[in-house]
């Protein structure tokens, strides 16, 4: 083997050495952030949910699995059922308004479509628990829609604290995440398939049961899956604008961990619902690649 051979192959191996080095120096600070503030903390909700709860809380390292059986105690399985109850209602009431309001803004000209865009996704701009403050000074009882209620010779009425508010909270606070992903699925149909069903003689309604809102599923499922997650383990609309009467899972996990101090508890149930947001997500990724 030649000198030159020999140099050009170390010339490689330092050129293949530092895209390997400079790679790593751009991966760093992400990989830092997801070591230190995801896979160590959820080790240590692993590792927890296996021990007891001290006698005065904390966490006593003796393996045990009675944290997990303690997750079919009807309590918790009545908290986990209202959980569902309220986030399938949510994202249902996202659903119907959602498909609609993106369907009209993928028919509006391309100035519009923007300006309606970023109405859209403006609620974001502003901090969530400022926004979620802004429902409870319009719906108490001296607020905004009272008063103007009362001026019509109606009410007073009692808007706050129940579920109904709960759902409204989740649906205001989600709907943005509806209406981009059916937006996205929309404004990618081929204009000439529904003008194909309506040569051929098709109604309007059955035109979008047949081409629409076949082809634009991926794009449902999708803000389905937006909107029922963080619904689904949402403690802070339960707390305010449902006054703590309606418990929520993400409500129960918080109360192990900060009031009931057991930390072992409040793990297992953090995993249950990990792995039934898990199962979810898997779904939604098979359905996406079905369609």
């Amino acid at each position: 083997m030649t000198s030159s051979t020999v140099s050009g192959a170390t010339a490689k191996q330092r050129s293949r050495r530092s895209r390997v080095l400079g790679r790593l120096a751009f991966l760093s600070p992400g990989l830092a952030y997801l070591i230190a503030l995801m896979l160590i903390p959820l080790a240590l909700i692993i590792s927890y949910a296996f021990f007891r709860r001290g006698r005065f809380g904390g966490v006593v390292y003796e393996l045990t699995g009675e944290n997990f059986t303690r997750l079919l105690d009807p309590i918790y399985l009545d908290v986990v059922l209202d959980s569902l109850k309220l986030a399938t209602a949510a994202t249902l009431i996202a659903l119907l308004v959602g498909y609609p309001t993106a369907y009209l803004i993928a028919q509006l000209p391309a100035r519009w479509k923007t300006i309606a865009l970023i109405a859209i996704v403006m609620p974001f701009w502003t901090n969530f628990l400022i926004r979620i403050y802004a429902w409870i000074v319009l719906l108490s009882g001296p607020g905004l829609v009272n008063t103007v209620l009362g001026k019509l010779g109606l009410g007073p009425f009692e808007f706050l604290y129940n579920q109904g508010t709960i759902v409204t909270g989740l649906v205001y606070s989600y709907l943005p995440l509806m209406v981009l992903p059916l937006y996205a699925a929309i404004e990618k149909l081929d204009p000439q398939l529904r003008e194909a069903s309506a040569n051929l003689g098709a109604r309007p309604a059955r035109t979008f049961a047949s081409v629409t809102l076949p082809l634009t599923l991926p794009g449902v499922v999708t803000g389905c899956m937006f909107v029922f997650v963080p619904s689904f383990g949402n403690f802070v609309i339960p707390e305010l604008l449902g006054g703590g009467r309606s418990i929520m899972v993400g409500n129960l996990i918080r109360d192990q961990f900060l009031k009931a101090r057991d930390w072992p508890f409040g793990s297992a149930l953090t995993l249950a619902l990990l792995a039934v947001l898990i199962v979810l997500l898997l779904l939604q990724a098979w359905s996406a690649r079905r369609a």
